[in-house]
């Protein structure tokens, strides 16, 4: 065997393995970002089961707001649905942007019934709404936290797959980039200003 043929075996040896480092590692981060959308997941479907209990307990109270309590349960039953969407496929960039607005649409909903909620002194008195809304609030902040772990995860593959030569091997090999799960602000949780 020649000296010539030697070489260029071991550049193409080398060469294969370097694509094969490159999409193992995307597949590594990939499964990464599946993995921490699946610890939003449960804490969204943790949000879903509270929300109907939440609304069931204060329609004692809040008969007449029908509306509102109706907003709250379709907002709740779309970002299920769109949950489960994004849980099917957490790489589809398409399914987190649904469930994005339907969470934000939800978190609308919530807004507005906690506000109404305000105006029932009796509901505050409930111990049973008192402990559903310390669950949600606790659910929140684990979603939140859940949330932050899938987007560093999202920005460390799309920060991988991105660089020179790995978007070659993405490319050809069908891995898109992630998305990130954002909420947009709502205005019901920014903190109050009091002048006097």
């Amino acid at each position: 065997m020649s000296t010539g043929l030697t070489v260029l075996l071991v550049i193409i040896v080398v060469f294969i393995l370097y694509v094969v480092v490159i999409f193992n590692s995307l597949v590594s981060l990939l499964n990464r970002v599946k993995n921490a959308f699946s610890q939003i997941n449960v804490q969204l479907q943790r949000r879903h089961e509270l929300i109907p209990n939440l609304v069931e307990t204060a329609k004692a109270y809040m008969s007449h707001e029908k509306e509102t309590l109706t907003a709250v349960i379709e907002a709740r039953n779309q970002a299920k649905a769109a949950t489960e969407a994004a849980a099917a496929h957490p790489e589809n960039a398409s399914a987190i942007k649904q469930l994005m607005k339907a969470e934000t649409a939800l978190t609308g909903s919530l807004g507005q019934f906690f506000a109404l909620s305000e105006n029932y002194p009796e509901i505050k008195a409930d111990q049973t709404i008192s402990e559903l809304m310390e669950e949600l609030t606790s659910t929140e902040n684990k979603v939140s936290f859940s949330r932050q772990a899938y987007n560093d995860a999202v920005m460390n593959y799309n920060t991988y797959r991105e660089q020179f030569p790995n978007f070659i091997v993405a490319n050809a090999t069908n891995f898109k980039a992630a998305t990130s799960f954002n909420l947009a602000s709502v205005d019901y949780k920014k903190p109050v200003k009091v002048s006097f």
